[in-house]
């Protein structure tokens, strides 16, 4: 059974949470519109250009926080489709202004919406953890991968650069070892020279899948190869890599 320390919402824990998302987006709205507005009426043009560039990061905040919604229906989705969209999303509000390149490798694999949901908030609280800390002055990349192995699926996240001195975990990786308990899974973190891996297993399916030593099997390597989430500059060193063309700025 899944670990009772995180559950999915309950129905009425459902639709508070869902009254909550719906009020931020409603908030989310209000403010990109009093900043257009203000920018519209603006007849200075260093000031317009500055309102403008804060409507754009506050779409792209809107972005995230859309991708990382509570799923409404239990489904199946293609997890690699749902990770590209987040990983745009993080790109585009955290890491464009950091300097720090984003890469996707994953093939097409399915998961119940929930799962989904679960994967893509360890994803973001990883990504987001090694921007704020591998890289204190920017520049560098990010890798984020997704794996077929037998019965489980193995996620990881990998970066170029260097932990801080005395790197104590706070409150974002123990949210992802929560997080990681609620998919029956295990969370292991590796320091090493130039640079850092965080590697999330966990089973395909909602049933507890447990090995007798904890290994798996039968690992499938991406075949949709690399998917460069910043079309300005070099990625990790990837073979393959396949480059995403830069989507057109959201209207204000």
């Amino acid at each position: 059974m899944t670990n009772p320390s995180f559950q999915l919402p309950f129905p009425r824990e459902r639709v508070l949470l869902h009254e909550l998302n719906h009020r931020i987006n409603n908030e989310f709205c209000s403010a990109i519109s009093v900043v257009s507005l203000t920018a519209a009426r603006s007849r200075n043009k260093e000031v317009k250009a500055a309102l403008t560039d804060v409507t754009e990061l506050l779409h792209h905040y809107a972005g995230v926080h859309h991708a990382l919604r509570m799923p409404e229906h239990d489904v199946r989705m293609d997890a690699a489709a749902y990770l590209r969209r987040l990983c745009l999303s993080i790109r585009r509000s955290k890491l464009d202004q950091m300097k720090i390149d984003l890469v996707l490798a994953a093939p097409r694999l399915w998961l119940q919406s929930d799962r989904c949901w679960l994967l893509g908030m360890i994803v973001y609280e990883l990504v987001t953890n090694a921007a704020r800390h591998a890289f204190p002055g920017g520049n560098g990349g990010i890798r984020v991968e997704l794996l077929r192995a037998g019965k489980f699926v193995e996620c990881r996240v990998l970066d170029n650069g260097s932990a801080p001195v005395g790197f104590q975990p706070g409150c974002g990786l123990k949210i992802v070892d929560e997080l990681t308990k609620a998919l029956d899974g295990r969370f292991d973190q590796k320091f090493r020279v130039g640079g850092s891996a965080s590697i999330v297993v966990f089973p395909s399916s909602g049933e507890p899948q447990v090995t007798a030593n904890g290994r798996t099997q039968g690992r499938t390597s991406p075949k949709s190869g690399d998917v460069s989430l910043d079309p300005r500059s070099e990625p990790l060193p990837i073979p393959k890599a396949t480059r995403i063309e830069q989507l057109p700025k959201t209207s204000a």
